[in-house]
């Protein structure tokens, strides 16, 4: 009897999935021995070896060591699928960085990104809008498209697989600018065609960031249009909600009429009551959501586990006010009429518009945690009230001041939540988890700015607090929804589980040890307990080190047209 099959009600199971390499065929790569099994479905871990040849699981079981060229010996550790970010910014720093060490030292494998602005489709104009940035970064890479910026990412070699939706807001840039306006009847039809395009190139869906200039001045009709173009290919609706406060019901009410009408999926990116006048609504909110999936719809979220969000500083102005682009927000604020009218819509948001700056507690409540002009540098890590302080300004002038000189480039973070709020979402058996941060490093070029920490401890986080400090989640859950869940949400249909056939996307981690060090005062520091990740049956984290090998892949959709098979490009 083997040692797995000493747990009766495991024997079926192991009976299917354990398989012996063929008998003229190569050895196994790597062999992972005597760790517990967690596999990705939220099933009882088990004692057992899981055995990788080339880019797949190829048996799970007991395995004789003998039949591979390296074997691990992970007693007393679990061994899980590779975790899944539903939601990075990581496209132009792997790029400069292709280690992805924030992610890769949290167990992730995958990332999932692409929030209203993606790689593709891009022209001229667009590409130039992030040339001041990619620069900071060394980045001088010039693709066009999904199907570019995926050779170019290969190329130059990544820890991390990348999956990316395409977003309304890049077809919208490309067709209208930033203009607040509708498309005519052509220029809706050039915005799904380049919707549908984007899908032929592998992207995951349609993506919106509602909250954000020039995202905002789009219709629900023409987001239905544009999601229609997706779902014809397969993809999933993504959105961050046009409201997070006051109005989250109305926001919610537009995503799920998006779902119906063009019959796509939902994800809710990084679920959150925003704003302390609506602390204590969040499980008013899931109940709100489970209704609409008892309903029929196929809709679910992730979360970010911490109490603050992190966007850019210019979010806090009223969303009229940024019509036209940067420059154009810039030149009101310089504009003493316009800067009056401003600051009494940031004092007084219309229609209960969400507000981030009031949302937070005002000035003491905000954050500044990066800036790209190095004149700037020296504010990093202050609350918008020290600041105000330090230049004695008013608040909201110093606030305006800034995103002048930093040309709207300032990042902040805004203690906007609850943390009781954040558990009771994170918890939800169909809430998934995000950093909603592009990957970063103690050290290199993506070290020169502060971060938000969950860049650095989500996953880890999740599972020191919920799991085996409070004892929230079973560990078993807490990796379903880590891994099986995302990569159903976004049809990665061989990732996040350990299955033979699987890609070989593995974390071997310490129950016992895992956590998360940053902070927001201490941003760059990386997580604990994670001692080996395997990405596509390379190991890339080694017994807690790095590794120079890069075999991170583009991750396709399921209406990409090449050649070779999805999700193994």
């Amino acid at each position: 009897m083997t040692r797995a099959m000493t747990r009766a009600g495991l024997a079926l199971a192991l009976l299917v999935t354990a398989c012996a390499p063929p008998a003229d065929g190569p050895p196994y790569d790597v062999l992972l021995t005597g760790g517990a099994i967690v596999d990705g479905t939220g099933n009882p871990r088990y004692r057992g070896d899981v055995a990788l040849a080339g880019d797949r699981i190829v048996a799970i079981g007991q395995v004789p060591p003998g039949d591979a060229r390296r074997v691990i010996d992970v007693t007393g550790l679990v061994v899980a699928p590779g975790f899944i970010d539903m939601l990075g910014w990581s496209e132009v720093r792997l790029l400069a960085d292709g280690r992805a060490l924030s992610k890769v030292t949290q167990g992730i494998t995958t990332e999932v990104t692409g929030e209203g602005i993606s790689v593709g489709p891009q022209t001229d104009a667009t590409f130039a809008e992030d040339s001041a940035y990619r620069a900071s970064i060394g980045v001088t890479a010039t693709w066009r498209d999904i199907a570019a910026y995926f050779a170019e990412l290969e190329r130059r070699g990544t820890a991390i697989n990348l999956a990316t939706f395409v977003g309304a807001t890049q077809v919208r840039k490309v067709v209208l600018g930033n203009a607040d306006r509708a498309p005519t009847a052509a220029e809706l039809a050039r915005m799904t065609a380049l919707v549908d395009t984007a899908m032929r190139e592998g992207a995951v869906g349609l993506s919106t960031s509602l909250v954000y200039a020039p995202a905002f001045y789009a219709t629900t009709g023409e987001l239905i249009a544009l999601a229609r173009a997706a779902a014809a290919r397969g993809g999933v609706y993504a959105t961050h909600l046009r409201d997070e406060g006051a109005r989250i019901d109305e926001a919610l009410d537009e995503a799920f009429r998006i779902g119906t009408e063009a019959r796509i999926p939902v994800e809710l990116w990084h679920l959150k009551r925003a704003g302390r006048a609506n602390w204590g609504d969040m499980a008013r909110v899931l109940a709100k959501i489970d209704s609409a999936r008892a309903a029929g719809l196929d809709v679910a979220a992730n979360v970010y586990p911490y109490p603050a969000s992190a966007t850019s500083l210019d979010a806090s102005i009223p969303q009229w006010a940024h019509a036209g682009g940067t420059d154009s927000l810039l030149a009101r604020l310089g504009d003493p009429v316009q800067r009056a009218r401003i600051r009494r819509d940031m004092e007084n948001p219309p229609d209960g518009a969400e507000s981030f700056f009031r949302g937070a507690g005002g000035a003491s409540g905000v954050l500044v945690a990066s800036v790209l002009a190095d004149s700037l540098k020296y504010l990093e890590g202050k609350t918008l009230a020290e600041i105000a302080a330090q230049w004695r300004r008013d608040p909201i002038d110093a606030l305006f001041d800034l995103v002048r000189k930093d040309r709207s480039e300032t990042g902040a973070i805004y203690f906007s939540m609850s943390e009781d709020d954040v558990r009771t979402a994170a918890v939800h058996w169909w809430v998934s988890f995000c950093t909603d941060y592009g990957a970063v490093a103690p050290d290199g070029p993506l070290s020169r700015s502060g971060v938000h920490p969950r860049v650095y401890g989500s996953f880890p986080r999740v599972l020191a607090r919920y799991v085996r400090d409070e004892r929230r989640l079973a560990l078993e859950q807490a990796v379903r929804k880590m891994t099986s869940l995302p990569a159903q949400r976004v049809g990665l249909t061989d990732r996040g589980l350990l299955r033979t056939g699987f890609a070989a996307d593995v974390v071997v981690f310490d129950p016992r040890t895992i956590i998360d060090r940053a902070t927001f005062e201490r941003p760059h520091q990386l997580a604990e307990g994670v001692r080996w990740v395997i990405v596509n049956g390379v190991v890339v984290f080694d017994d807690g080190a790095m590794t120079d090998a890069r075999p991170g892949r583009g991750l396709r959709g399921p209406g990409w047209t090449g050649r070779q098979e999805r999700n193994r490009s």
